[in-house]
């Protein structure tokens, strides 16, 4: 059963912005609007989910657009879309130690403030 934005947004907690910019991408060759409203089924939702699987590790907009037009491709476009996701991996670790490196200085800090033990 197809649904509209506003139930598709409801029903799987999508914000709006997300599945506006879902149908600004035009993914599908057929127009998908049934009297002027997009009307979603299983495989919008399928793909919906890959979309917001890319925002949460860390993806803009224009890569999540990037990514999406080349899903589906399938083999032909697999190494661009693992280059991609190994490039938001490094960028990610890089993140990580970045804060590592911030909690470590803060530990030193907060070591160097501490009044001295008494033995």
């Amino acid at each position: 059963e197809n649904m509209t934005i506003y139930e598709v947004s409801k029903n799987y907690r999508i914000p709006l912005k997300y599945l506006n910019e879902y149908e600004n991408w035009c993914l599908y060759q057929a127009d998908k609007r049934v009297k002027g409203e997009w009307q979603y089924d299983e495989q919008d939702i399928k793909l919906l989910s890959m979309v917001m699987t890319l925002y949460d590790v860390g993806f803009k907009k224009d890569e999540v657009e990037a990514f999406m037009r080349l899903l589906p491709e399938k083999d032909s476009t697999k190494k661009q879309r693992l280059g991609m996701l190994n490039r938001q991996r490094e960028k990610t670790l890089a993140e990580i130690h970045l804060k590592e490196t911030q909690i470590s200085r803060l530990d030193y800090l907060r070591y160097e403030i501490q009044p001295a033990k008494e033995e």
